[in-house]
């Protein structure tokens, strides 16, 4: 069952939202060379309880972390640790915050100095996939056609829509109904209405759409070991269209792998 939630309700999750929001610029300016993915996890605990939240990731079914800290070809779900950041990688931050009984989720992924070509696309569109995606989150749409949108937009690209995992409803629990694949028909699925709150959230991979989960049974790599990107926000669906939840701002984070994305590539 979908739950829908009240204006009211709504507002509560934004307030949670703002707060990831601001969490994850602040990580995306921390995320540098030498750094380690450990001290982002404790820089963003640290920060979401000093704004009166819980780290909704932190003991999730076991998970140790905060945050999910995912380099390179770790898709999702990256326990933060010793890895320390290179030049060149890129890295998933995925950030979950309760304030008041209510939960936001959103992910971005951040280039490490200037990165590769591929790497430089990929990070593009998954984003413009995620923007596509909520673009369709509008009363008297279908599910279908927000998978839809994450799917034209990523293969057009060239790259791959992982399939085996899923974005999900969003409210007082960190997942609910519906589950939102990153692939499907327009026109299918259930009819989205006023009140429903979506954590919309392409992954997709450089290489082919197979997974692959690590020994930890949390860390999710692409199976033939290509890069892989996330991007989500929490999307609130209302009369006057989609509302992000969690407006991150991170065109300075991400400005150098557009440049490289953008650049005239070798023929």
């Amino acid at each position: 069952m979908i739950l829908r939630k009240s204006p009211e309700e709504i507002e509560k999750m934004a307030d949670a939202g703002r707060v990831l929001a601001r969490c994850l610029t602040m990580l995306s300016g921390k995320a540098r060379v030498g750094v380690t993915t450990e001290e982002l996890d404790l820089a963003a605990e640290r920060f979401i309880r000093s704004q009166g939240g819980e780290p909704a990731f932190k003991g999730y079914r076991g998970f140790p972390g905060s945050i999910c800290a995912s380099p390179n070809s770790m898709v999702v779900h990256g326990i933060p640790g010793p890895y320390k950041l290179s030049r060149g990688d890129i890295l998933s931050l995925d950030v979950g915050v309760i304030l008041d009984g209510w939960v936001a989720d959103a992910a971005i992924t951040v280039p490490i100095g200037n990165v590769t070509a591929v790497a430089g696309r990929l990070l593009a569109t998954t984003r413009d996939a995620l923007f596509d995606a909520v673009e369709q989150c509008r009363p008297g749409n279908r599910l279908g056609d927000v998978s839809a949108a994450v799917q034209r937009r990523v293969e057009a690209d060239g790259f791959s829509v992982i399939r085996a995992l899923v974005g999900h409803g969003i409210g007082r629990q960190m997942h609910e109904d519906p589950q939102i694949p990153n692939f499907g028909e327009p026109g299918t699925g259930p009819e989205l209405a006023e009140g429903m709150v979506l954590a919309v959230e392409p992954m997709v991979n450089a290489g082919t759409h197979g997974i692959r989960v690590a020994e930890d049974n949390w860390s999710v790599y692409s199976q033939d070991g290509s890069l892989a990107a996330h991007f989500e926000h929490t999307v609130a669906i209302t009369g006057d269209g989609p509302r992000i939840l969690t407006p991150w701002h991170l065109d300075e984070a991400l400005r150098p792998a557009r440049a490289r994305a953008s650049a005239p590539q070798p023929a």
